[in-house]
């Protein structure tokens, strides 16, 4: 008989988008035990045959729906390992837990062992005294989630992933104040993102006034038509463009 307990490896998926101009993030309202009624986020046991990624991979595109994650914007990393002894009360449990994001995500289906399924501003779980409660240790895998997400915008082109191309300077500029919380400087911004070699590549077209490409959005220049870009090669902003202190 061995000594050691039984010992589960999981994939937790902090998935962010911006829907109203906010940080979004996807959570499920678990349907079964331990912590039934809760939200959480969501995730799934490692497959026998398969490593972390992969189960990660299959977890993102079940959650979503969207099948072409990645290909036409997105992206999922790595955020790291928790494997506190008692963070599941059923065994000892070690999670591997993802970022991932992309623009649009569409209205979750709950998965069949699942109550439920939203999307929720993430100020509206992180600190809010009317927020919800989080299994496990959700809101500390959540809140490191979100601060990975809030410093690879200051040194990568990865905002880029929160927007559908053609976008405008505008729009591009409302992912910094959705994740932020604050917007950057406009002259800092601009000169960050035309000024970084391959950061985004002018179409040559204009979008609607006021810096809009999609229906119902606004910001900009009221009547002044914006320039539309698409994501360029860069990854990397050097030097980058860090936060305002207090953010």
């Amino acid at each position: 008989m061995s000594e050691h307990p039984p010992f589960a490896v999981t994939v937790d998926l902090a998935v962010f988008t911006i829907r109203d101009g906010a940080l979004a993030v996807l959570l499920v309202e678990r349907g079964t035990e331990p912590y039934a009624g809760s939200w959480a986020l969501p995730g799934g046991f490692v497959g026998p045959h398969e490593d972390a990624e992969t189960a990660a991979w299959r977890e993102l595109l079940e959650e979503t729906g969207v099948e072409q994650f990645g290909v036409n914007g997105g992206h999922l990393e790595q955020l790291r390992t928790y494997s506190a002894p008692d963070r599941d009360p059923r065994m000892r449990v070690v999670s591997v837990a993802h970022v991932a994001f992309a623009p649009d995500l569409p209205e979750p289906e709950a998965g069949s062992d699942a109550a439920g399924a939203r999307w929720w501003a993430v100020d509206d779980v992180l600190g809010a005294p009317d927020g919800p409660a989080l299994a496990f240790d959700h809101e500390e895998i959540l809140t490191d989630a979100r601060e990975r997400v809030r410093a690879k915008l200051e040194y990568t082109t990865l905002a880029l992933d929160f927007v559908t191309e053609p976008f405008t300077l505008p729009e591009l500029r409302r992912v910094y104040a959705a994740v932020w919380g604050v917007a950057p400087d406009l002259g800092n911004f601009r000169r960050k993102v035309l000024g970084t070699a391959g950061f985004v590549v002018s179409t040559d077209a204009q979008g609607a006034p006021g810096g809009a490409t999609g229906a119902g959005a606004t910001g900009g220049v009221a009547g002044r038509p914006a320039l539309l870009y698409r994501r360029g090669a860069a990854t990397v902003i050097t030097p980058p463009m860090l936060r305002t202190a207090g953010d």
